[in-house]
């Protein structure tokens, strides 16, 4: 699944993602909040049990986006979204699709510092494994010497160290 991940260390608060979202789909599913200085983008985070899915009364929420005929408007899905990402506005409940239609999501094309992404989450993983993976064993780097690691041996293999030895 790809998803849209935010840095939130590169974003300047220019609010040209959010612009850009406005401009496409009448209101923007990104929201830029300022807290001391630094910039935040707030989108939806498309949560597998989303809890603005499951409390809608209507099920005008749905894991494709919302249904602008179903939605009544109550405001439901913005009061249990952990993110703060659902907004409701001229009675309808809005939050990121992820532009299904465009190659590239409007903010993620507008954002010149490069702080919005779309990533696809299980490469994402399987790369941070095969990293963590390489730092505990040592592949993909230079071999030591023998002398410089550490021996860790079960008592069955120095036993049979042990044997070889004798034999």
């Amino acid at each position: 699944m790809e998803k849209i991940i935010i840095q939130p260390d590169l974003c300047d608060g220019c609010m040209d993602c959010q612009e850009a979202c406005a401009q496409l789909h009448g209101t923007s599913g990104i929201l830029v909040r300022e807290v001391e200085g630094s910039f935040y983008p707030i989108i939806c985070q498309q949560c597998e049990d989303a809890p603005c899915q499951l409390i809608c009364p209507t099920e005008a929420m749905t894991e494709e986006g919302i249904d602008e005929t179903r939605c009544i408007g109550c405001g439901l899905c913005m009061m249990v979204c952990p993110f703060g990402a659902v907004v409701v506005q001229e009675r309808k409940a809005h939050k990121c699709d992820q532009c299904p239609d465009l190659d590239t999501p409007a903010c993620i094309k507008a954002c010149s510092k490069r702080a919005i992404a779309k990533v696809d989450t299980a490469k994402l993983q399987a790369e941070r494994q095969r990293r963590h993976i390489e730092k505990i064993t040592g592949l993909g780097k230079k071999s030591r010497k023998s002398s410089d690691l550490i021996n860790v041996m079960t008592a069955s293999t120095r036993a049979k160290k042990a044997v070889d030895k004798e034999g």
